[in-house]
């Protein structure tokens, strides 16, 4: 089948070309895993430290835990999670009850966490709706975008949020990523990764993290940026990244 190509010119910057081949973003994807090494994050352990507080995410064919480790005062916090969901808490060794409330706080923090640090290879969980949104051009370099929602069932409490990342279309690397949200009255962000490093054959990133005039579509968030009207909110830093093979 012959594939049907749409390109429009805005502003004479941005290049903008919907491509209806239906398997694109897939194709997208599967380049940007394999670019960052991502495909042995099965039947690995990755673990890191980000603000203080000790992550890990270990990975099988079938299943994933999250964990949280930290001191607060005289006690040793450890947070549990599998798949997501089934969250657990012990102090000092000894597992607490947490209420439902704070269980969802909890739950949402280290799956904010560890969503980010596993980019791009979570794009293909069962909840991501992804479409393939053409090539834009950024610092004059030619990036493949993929726009991602997500499905109410499986998607968590902000499936609503709207992402757009930006892959490099010769690496194949993942080097821009923005996305709103509507919690705690609403927002939008972009980030641009930078210091990236290899640890047992994966590529790990840290973010400049920008905060972006509230409304904005996330498609024009390349043009502030090379205004240099974006301002930095903030540097998303992983240390001590470990992997191990299991």
């Amino acid at each position: 089948m012959q594939k049907i190509t749409v390109c429009l010119v805005l502003f004479g910057l941005v290049m903008s070309c919907t491509n209806r081949e239906p398997d694109k973003p897939n194709k997208v994807l599967t380049e940007a895993i394999r670019a960052h090494g991502q495909d042995r994050l099965v039947n690995s352990r990755v673990s890191f430290t980000f603000r203080d507080k000790s992550y890990s995410v270990t990975r099988s064919e079938d299943s994933y835990q999250y964990t949280r480790s930290f001191k607060e005062d005289t006690s040793r916090i450890e947070d549990v999670l599998i798949k997501s969901t089934d969250f657990t808490r012990r102090v000092n060794g000894v597992e607490v009850t947490v209420p439902d409330t704070m269980q969802a706080k909890y739950t949402n923090s280290v799956n904010s966490v560890l969503y980010f640090m596993q980019l791009p290879y979570l794009l293909n969980d069962p909840a991501v709706i992804k479409s393939f949104e053409g090539t834009q051009r950024i610092h004059g370099e030619t990036y493949e975008v993929l726009r991602v929602t997500f499905r109410s069932n499986g998607g968590g409490e902000d499936f609503q949020d709207e992402y757009r990342y930006w892959f490099h279309e010769k690496t194949h690397l993942l080097d821009y990523l923005a996305y709103n949200y509507e919690t705690d009255g609403g927002g939008v962000r972009f980030r641009k990764a930078y210091n990236r490093s290899e640890r047992g054959g994966m590529l790990f990133q840290d973010y400049v993290n920008y905060e972006v005039p509230v409304g904005t579509p996330l498609q024009k968030i390349p043009d502030l940026l090379e205004a240099g009207k974006l301002k930095e909110l903030s540097r998303i830093n992983n240390t001590d990244i470990q992997v191990e093979r299991l």
